[in-house]
């Protein structure tokens, strides 16, 4: 994590995250929050989101919690339009809500429990960027993240809507990165990497080595890097929260950009 960020550097934001009533979205809100930002968690279990909110409350954070559910588009409209009237604009937006969906050759699931991936870990990023992104160019500031995942560049038989989707994220963020910069607004897809979570639990042990385990807090840590402001030319880009420096990133940031590298492209 960039040393640039203190206790107090996120002070005067509102953080959104979604997905943020357990796991790698309760980490981040927690960070967040830790790093001065008022915070806001969204999910569909009231009882987790009471839960994260006791948690950053007892810390000393401010965290407010919304029921939402990123397949229903109308509720997603209504939850921001909540937010913005009673806290006000979102500075950030983390859209971590997702799953990994059933396993099997995409010829061997449903076509229901196939979509229904792709509807959560990308319709709903869509329409959650699209809920805020107007107040954001009304302000003319505001950053995005999208939470990826290495399995969007390689395929993966056995979770293909997993892997169709977060690579479906890749390129939505860096759309919006492209159309959103002349509007002061920044849009990053990041990995968190290997995380132990409730997602990962049924991966059988053996699988991965110890050191491909990607400790919870090193996500929350990147985020509020990339909250605070000071890998803003990095906007469009892929970064992973175990395999990239970011502080390496940010300093060599006008060569990243000059050679159009961490981003999805054909190779010659």
């Amino acid at each position: 994590m960039s040393e640039a960020t203190g206790e107090a550097a996120l002070a005067g934001q509102l953080a959104v995250v979604t997905g943020g009533g357990r796991g790698i979205g309760r980490e981040v809100a927690r960070q967040l929050a830790e790093a001065g930002a008022e915070v806001v968690v969204t999910a569909r279990t009231l009882e987790q989101l009471e839960e994260t909110q006791a948690l950053i409350r007892s810390e000393g954070g401010k965290c407010h919690a919304y029921q939402m559910d990123v397949l229903n588009e109308e509720e997603i409209v209504s939850t921001f339009d909540q937010i913005e009237k009673a806290i006000g604009g979102v500075d950030l937006l983390v859209n971590n809500a997702g799953i990994s969906g059933a396993k099997g050759h995409p010829w061997e699931l449903s076509t229901e429990d196939w979509w229904r991936v792709m509807e959560i870990n990308l319709r709903g990023p869509y329409i959650c960027s699209k809920a805020v992104i107007p107040g954001m160019i009304e302000r003319k500031k505001g950053r995005i993240i999208m939470m990826g995942s290495n399995i969007a560049f390689f395929p993966f038989p056995n979770a293909s809507a997993y892997s169709a989707s977060k690579a479906g994220l890749v390129r939505l963020g860096d759309n919006l990165a492209v159309a959103l910069k002349e509007h002061g607004i920044s849009v990053f897809t990041i990995s968190p990497g290997l995380v132990r979570t409730d997602m990962t639990k049924d991966i059988p042990d053996g699988v991965f080595k110890d050191a491909e385990w990607t400790p919870i807090e090193k996500p929350g840590r990147l985020c509020v890097t990339v909250a605070s402001g000071v890998a803003d030319i990095l906007t469009g880009r892929y970064i992973h929260s175990s395999l990239h420096d970011i502080d390496a990133l940010i300093a060599n940031g006008e060569d990243i950009v000059k050679n159009d590298l961490q981003t999805m492209r054909l190779v010659d």
